[in-house]
């Protein structure tokens, strides 16, 4: 493993904010923290950069022991969420910052700085200060700062947290397409599962100071391996004892799940149904456009439970009593999550799409 932590623990005071976490990347890998704030994620990666000291466990870079050496000495690069720019120096100077504290030559400065500009989209601006960049110029400015002394490593808090949305997309294809091309190991911390997803080689699931799962994106999405993974991927909706829902009453008493958008199928009352003994009675409490599809809030035995519904369907209206069939869900069975399917169906297809 080229990044590696061994039982690594961090306390604050009586306050314990990492927990015994393991986990590796290989060389080359792009890899999320992901989890809600207070995870754990943020004090992960600045025990990675050498900005706090584990109280317990191993921090490994390159098969090297890095727990008693500087940050300074690591061979990192660092993004913060808030750029960090300075604010009185030109983009050129910004991202010749690092080079020029470390004494190189002034054509060396100025070759790399042409590289870097080149490859973040933004010649001809560097005269520019940072009050007349735009967020998302900003923030590829302090991507190139921290990749311009070539870092091993590439670590990045929160990095698009502070730019609009519609900017903060077009940077993660960016922020892949980068890191793709220069094959460069990094991590970056965020709280937002979609960004997580689409840009991760791999993805650390964080919550109280652990790990609760680790592995590709597609592997957590579809084999969460705790309840906590469950719920927080997929916008879920959870509820208890769900052995009064139709095909699921075999569940053990008490028991919980989660069951995500794609494991529902609404249908108003001239639909066909091929699965009739498997619907539940519903009434439709909300409707949202986007886009592809109409998201669905249904009420289902006083659940209120979250679809997508196809454009090319009759359109259904708030109030509207319809029928719902729950064809999948995951089932929280102590600390594991498990997928189950509506034992009346009688042909379930394999994968994520029903053919229903």
């Amino acid at each position: 493993m080229y990044v590696e932590l061994n039982n690594v623990s961090k306390n604050f005071g009586h306050f314990q904010a990492v927990r015994n976490v393991s986990f590796g990347l290989e060389k080359g890998v792009l890899g999320a923290l992901l989890g809600p704030s207070g995870s754990g994620k943020t004090t992960i990666l600045r025990m990675i950069a050498g900005l706090e000291n584990p109280d317990s466990g191993d921090i490994f870079l390159d098969q090297l022991r890095v727990n008693d050496i500087e940050p300074s000495r690591r061979g990192l690069g660092f993004v913060f969420q808030n750029y960090a720019l300075f604010r009185y120096m030109t983009v050129f100077d910004n991202i010749a910052f690092g080079l020029k504290t470390q004494k190189v030559p002034r054509d060396q400065i100025r070759q790399r700085v042409e590289e870097l500009t080149a490859l973040i989209g933004m010649e001809g601006l560097e005269s520019r200060y940072p009050a007349q960049l735009s967020g998302g110029q900003r923030q590829r400015v302090a991507f190139a700062r921290a990749l311009a002394p070539n870092p091993r490593i590439l670590l990045l808090d929160e990095p698009f947290a502070a730019i609009d949305a519609k900017v903060r997309r077009e940077l993660r294809s960016w922020l892949r397409g980068m890191i793709s091309q220069l094959k460069i190991t990094s991590i970056f911390v965020t709280h937002d599962q979609a960004e997580a997803i689409e840009v991760a080689d791999q993805i650390i699931v964080a919550n109280l100071g652990r790990v609760e799962q680790a592995g590709t994106p597609l592997e957590l999405y579809r084999s969460p391996a705790t309840p906590f993974v469950a719920r927080f991927l997929g916008d879920s909706t959870v509820i208890g004892d769900y052995r009064v829902l139709a095909g699921f009453e075999n569940a053990p008493e008490g028991a919980e799940c989660a069951i995500r958008p794609e494991f529902i199928r609404i249908y108003d009352l001239q639909e066909p149904i091929q699965y009739e003994n498997s619907v539940e009675d519903g009434e439709v409490v909300s409707l949202a456009f986007r886009g592809d599809s109409i998201e669905t809030g249904v009420n289902v035995r006083g659940f209120v439970l979250t679809a997508f519904r196809s454009l090319e369907k009759r359109p259904l209206a708030v109030g509207q009593k319809v029928k719902v069939l729950i064809y999948r869900l995951y089932a929280f069975d102590r600390e594991q999550a498990l997928l189950i399917g509506n034992n009346r169906l009688d042909d379930v297809a394999d994968g994520y799409r029903i053919g229903i």
